[in-house]
């Protein structure tokens, strides 16, 4: 599996768990132009569920894909605003 966007930046929160891989995530979208995606790589299954609902309740996020492959789950989040 592979995303099919351009990916700006990887940040890889493998072996954090609740609720490192969210709280890394907020600050590394933060540093990012509108547009721009950042890939999100975790080994904890939590972050399925953590990221979609951070991303469906903040502002100025699209969660744009989620993968699972064999315990590690990527995440696809664009910056909109």
């Amino acid at each position: 599996m592979s995303a099919e966007f351009d990916i700006t930046q990887t940040l890889d929160v493998q072996g954090e768990s609740c609720p490192m891989p969210v709280v890394k995530t907020r600050g590394a979208i933060d540093d990012l132009a509108a547009g721009e995606v950042l890939e999100v790589v975790a080994t904890d299954s939590g972050s399925m569920s953590d990221i979609e609902g951070w991303a469906s309740g903040t502002a100025g996020v699209e969660l744009l894909a989620q993968e699972e492959d064999d315990g590690r789950y990527t995440h696809y989040v664009r910056k909109t605003e």
